[in-house]
């Protein structure tokens, strides 16, 4: 639970503070927090289908994160943003994408990154 972002002004932070990378299937933007974990939101807008889809696609990636998440650097605060591309996709494509976005966002332990 102290790695999970809930406030609306923590993801209001790091979107204007922070910096950010691009997926066709997501938006990944992190912000340094001084804090000894890395905190991770996810954001899927209503635009993208309904609750059954939003909530699957936040499972899905919240579940790719959770299975990386002892690879990644602590002091993040980090928010996931799906894209219209994320709806239908399977998990292995959504947890590649993660992984895609974590290693350009260089959040790995560089001691501990993924082959």
């Amino acid at each position: 639970r102290e790695a999970r972002l809930t406030r609306p002004e923590d993801f209001r932070r790091v979107r204007a503070e922070g910096r950010s990378w691009a997926h066709p299937m997501l938006v990944l933007c992190r912000l340094p927090n001084g804090r000894e974990v890395t905190r991770f939101g996810f954001s899927v807008s209503g635009r993208l289908g309904g609750a059954v889809v939003r909530n699957r696609v936040k499972r899905m990636v919240s579940e790719a994160v959770r299975l990386q998440y002892d690879l990644v650097e602590p002091g993040w605060d980090v928010v996931f943003i799906a894209r219209r591309a994320i709806v239908g996709a399977r998990s292995d494509a959504v947890a590649r994408a993660v992984d895609t976005l974590l290693s350009r966002a260089r959040l790995y332990v560089l001691a501990r990154r993924p082959a």
